[in-house]
Order: structure tokens, then sequence, then C-alpha cells
């Protein structure tokens, strides 16, 4: 059986501008865990996550992903090899359908370049319902649902979502938990992502990395994740 993790960083730094944000971060996410990062904002959390899907290249250190060393590679590597980002802010494509979002997302491929367009609309029935809609005339809730499906069409392997709960009702941020908590369980999907929403990182996060001035420096383990652990770190 393999045990190797489906992420592991190592010694990561970047700048940007000549500005070092990353110095030297270290984390790594198993297969089917659900991961956390978290702090305050402007320690680094956005730039990590660039760095990890290769739009942001590393000054040094390491990125290794289903057991590729992917640190040189091209964003176009990452999403090939099964890599899915949502990023903050959503970033669908505004003057599509939601239907022609989702196309997009069939041109992307994970490790075995199966397309999943039936499961996009199981797990967001709404997206079905509005698949002839304009996305730039969406909600916020559902134009964050469009951009995780549209990351899911392609069957990531690893999944990374920055700050999926920001300005939407938390009606619609505890239905997109539980499809998170659902594709993990049923695609074996692994999950990293940043979230500053206390509520959210509770009802999915099973560990959190707590991230300050470009540098882990705590992990809230399994088991462990509760509001006093996840607020003090927020907070500090």
């Amino acid at each position: 059986m393999n045990t190797e993790p489906v992420l592991a960083v190592s010694g990561l730094w970047a700048n940007y501008g000549g500005t070092p944000i990353l110095q030297g971060v270290d984390l790594t996410v198993q297969r089917r865990e659900i991961v956390t990062l978290i702090g305050r904002n402007g320690v680094g959390k956005t730039t990590t996550m660039r760095c990890l899907v290769g739009l942001l290249r590393a000054a040094s250190g390491s990125i290794r992903i289903l057991g590729h060393e992917m640190t040189a590679l091209p964003a176009d590597a990452y999403a090939r090899l099964g890599v899915g980002y949502i990023p903050q802010g959503r970033d669908v494509f505004p003057r599509m359908t939601v239907a022609e979002n989702l196309a997009v997302g069939e041109l992307i491929g994970g490790p075995k370049g199966k397309k999943l367009p039936d499961l996009v609309y199981e797990y967001f029935p709404r997206l079905k319902e509005r698949r002839n809609q304009i996305a730039g005339t969406m909600s916020g809730g559902e134009q964050q649902q469009l951009a995780i499906g549209r990351a899911l069409i392609g069957n990531p392997a690893l999944m990374l979502l920055d700050e999926p709960s920001e300005g939407i009702q938390p009606s619609i941020v505890q239905m997109i938990c539980a499809a998170l908590k659902s594709i993990r369980d049923e695609l074996d999907t692994t999950i990293l992502m940043v979230e500053q929403n206390l509520d959210t990182i509770l009802e999915i996060s099973e560990r959190c990395y707590v991230m300050e001035k470009g540098r882990i420096v705590a992990q809230i383990s399994a088991g462990e994740v509760n509001a006093e652990a996840v607020r003090h770190h927020l907070l500090i």
C-alpha cells in the first residue's frame, strides 16, 4: 500500500518583486485528508496556494504531488497531474454560461482522464437548474459552486480551495462543506484549503496548519480541531 503523501512541501521559499513572502514552508497532506491552512491576513497563505498550482515559481524548496517533483514545472503540468484549484474570489468566466464554464473543466484531466459532469450536477443541483445562465449574473454562492464544479469535473486527485466561504451566506457555506466532504468520501479526493471563517474550519477541517510571517509555526492535530484552538491561532 502506497503511504506517500498526496502533497509534500519542504523548505518552500517564494518572493514577490524580490521580497521574500514564503520563508521555508513545510507541510504534508495524506490521501483523503481535509486540511486547512489558517492564519491572519497577509501571512502568505494565498502565496502558498499559488505556488502549489504553479502560478508562482518557488525560489527554492520542494513541492511533491502524487510522488512527482513539481517545483520547477508550469501550471498546466499541475492541472494535467490532477490538481484542481479554486482561487479566492471564485474567478469564473463571467460572460459564459454555467454549462460553458463547466466545459472548460472538461479540458483538464486528472490522473485517469475521467470526466465527472453528471456528478457535478449531483453535488450542486443549483448548477443544473442554472446551466444556461450567464455566470456573471449569479450570486456569490452560486459562482462558488460553479468554481468548485469546474475544478471537480476534471476528477482531481488534489483539490486546493482559497477561502471558499468568503462572502457567501451561511446556509450555502454549509451546503458546500457537505459537498466537499462527500467528494472526499466518494471520490477519494484530497483537500487542502485556506480559510478564515471559524465555523467553516470547525465544520470541515481534520487538521490545521498555522501560518505566520511566511512559515508554518504550529499544527492543530487530528482530534484537536476545536473553537478554542482555532480561535487562538486566528487572533494571535
